[in-house]
């Protein structure tokens, strides 16, 4: 006897989820100024002018305008040496004012990705791409509790995803989960951060 397995689907808004986030940090970094007197730090750093990463830069400097940061746009030309590069990314990692610094990738030949993204503070590093960060996530069993690895931070694209399965209530905890992805950043260990918050 064939056995059909019934499967519901759940529609899941993205775009009312993110305005409740952005009110939400909106409304942190309105108490970080009161109690604090200043705000969150970002420098977006933009080697070149590849159309798709300035599509990409000028969102991200729109929303962190719009939540309250101090944002920097740092675009460099693209003929810019590695040396030079290593060197602004030491620019920032010293500035007290920046508390996230965002490398937008790709960037041009002569210069490594893997270089420039180790460079950056893993305190600062808001990709969540330097190999420190990398490995706490991937000794963590749950990302979204409490655990002795040390502090960390997570890609923004599956935290993302995760924080929407949270705000519909949709328990993946065992399951099985299909990943795409393309990049270090998107898919950052064996398993992915989805994988590390369902493990049994």
């Amino acid at each position: 006897v064939e056995r059909r397995l019934k499967m519901t689907a759940k529609l899941i808004k993205g775009t009312e989820i993110r305005e409740e986030i952005l009110k939400e940090i909106t409304d942190e970094v309105k108490e970080i100024k009161e109690k604090h007197g200043s705000v969150p730090g970002l420098v977006t750093i933009l080697v070149g002018e590849n159309p798709a990463s300035i599509s990409y830069v000028t969102l991200k400097i729109k929303t962190a305008n719009q939540l309250g940061f101090k944002e920097i746009q740092d675009s460099q030309s693209e003929d810019i040496s590695e040396e030079d590069l290593l060197a602004l990314i030491d620019k920032y990692n010293n500035d007290d004012a920046i508390h996230g610094i965002l490398v937008q990738l790709p960037l041009p030949p002569q210069i490594s990705s893997t270089t420039i993204l180790d460079r950056i503070d893993p305190a600062k590093d808001v990709d969540g791409a330097h190999p420190l960060n990398a490995g706490r996530l991937a000794q963590a069993v749950f990302i979204d509790r409490p655990q002795d690895v040390g502090p960390y931070l997570i890609p923004a694209t599956p935290l993302g995803g995760l924080e929407l399965l949270k705000r519909n209530n949709i328990d993946v905890d065992g399951k099985r989960a299909v990943i795409v992805a393309a990049s270090r950043l998107d898919f950052p260990m064996p398993g992915g951060p989805e994988m590390a918050a369902t493990r049994p």
